[in-house]
């Protein structure tokens, strides 16, 4: 899997800039405010469908202007033009789909349309994993298996809308004195899919501790939450009171163990870092695993944050695919690495 071409327009900081690839390693260099992670976030949004980021992502839009358009040229087994256009939902006065995906210049859903381009990405951020909220950890079993398995993309969009609807539902049940019954289907519908997506997590999960890691023994211990019959009727009177879904798949975690020692309690900012460079390289083994392709590695940033060790290991990972890497300072990158990468230089 690689991306050869991405053109942006009105993105970000961009107002129209194309870039090429070559299907080894890029190296972008630049200062802060450069627009390096803006680049590597388009490419993501080709991928998964949405931002990370932007709180609202009509802030992904150049301000004073209307549409933003991220245009990617992806080859896997063929070559696919992938194209999102973003706007704020209304253009020239008129309204506007707030986003529109397209694969191939045909328009698709967000869920037929994820998958077509395969990403992992490595950022700053992604080291709050072990201390973040159960949300962070949640997103990042999420982003893998919606990368990976149309099912679980399906099944997860699914119970998030039925989650939504049902938490509506119990307001009214407490507010207004709607009955019980009102529930019967959306009890149905989170049953049937918080159990597939408990079982996938689970599988997820199961991979990366049998895995043999190369940066210590770290594993994942899944605190899950299972949606059954039994457990919405132990919990029916404290939802209605707070007005709220209070098990399943949303309520999931997991902790980051070395040994019998949490991370996350015991660790020492060090081990920290070592457990999420496994995890992510445990990230990149699982795509490629599910997919027999190779997944684009985006790292943004990220040299700064690890010591020397924990560069090298990353290091050995990244010639096995195409990898984008963003850096302030290229001195971070070996002299003899340096010269066998393309490099893009921003200002």
């Amino acid at each position: 899997m690689i991306i050869q071409i991405l053109k942006l327009q009105n993105f970000r900081s961009y107002r129209e800039k194309g870039f090429e690839f070559p299907t080894g390693t890029t190296v972008v260099v630049g200062p802060n405010a450069s627009g390096k992670t803006n680049l590597l976030e388009a490419i993501r949004f080709l991928a998964i469908g949405q931002s990370l980021r932007a709180g609202v992502e009509v802030e992904m839009i150049h301000y004073g202007q209307e549409i933003a358009r991220i245009i990617g040229l992806a080859k896997d087994q063929e070559e696919e033009k992938l194209e999102v256009v973003i706007t704020g939902g209304a253009v020239a006065g008129e309204a506007a789909i707030k986003k529109r995906f397209l694969v191939s210049g045909v328009a698709r859903r967000k869920l037929d349309f994820v998958g077509h381009l395969r990403v992992v990405y490595f950022g700053p951020e992604d080291l709050k994993i072990i201390f973040d909220s159960p949300l962070g950890r949640r997103s990042f079993l999420d982003a893998i298996l919606e990368a990976t398995d149309h099912e679980y993309r399906r099944a997860n969009l699914s119970y998030q809308k039925g989650l939504r609807q049902r938490n509506k539902l119990l307001e009214q049940i407490r507010d207004e004195g709607r009955p019980r019954s009102v529930l019967f289907f959306w009890d149905k519908l989170l049953i049937e899919n918080g159990a597939l997506i408990n079982r996938k997590r689970a599988e997820l999960i199961e991979y990366i501790n049998q895995r043999p890691l190369r940066l210590g023994e770290v594993t994942l211990e899944y605190d899950e939450s299972l949606v059954t019959l039994q457990r919405l009727a132990q919990y029916a009177d404290a939802e209605v009171a707070a007005g709220m879904t209070l098990v399943g798949p949303q309520r999931d975690d997991f902790q980051v163990q070395q040994g019998e020692r949490n991370l996350h309690t015991y660790g020492s900012r060090g081990e920290q870092r070592m457990a999420v460079v496994a995890l992510k390289l445990a990230e990149l083994d699982f795509v490629t695993a599910k997919t027999s392709s190779r997944p684009v590695l985006l790292l943004d940033d990220i040299f700064s944050e690890l010591d020397r060790e924990h560069r090298q290991e990353l290091l050995k990972h990244v010639g096995q695919q195409q990898t984008i890497i963003t850096t302030t300072d290229i001195h971070l990158l070996e002299k003899e690495y340096r010269k066998k990468v393309e490099m893009i230089v921003l200002k």
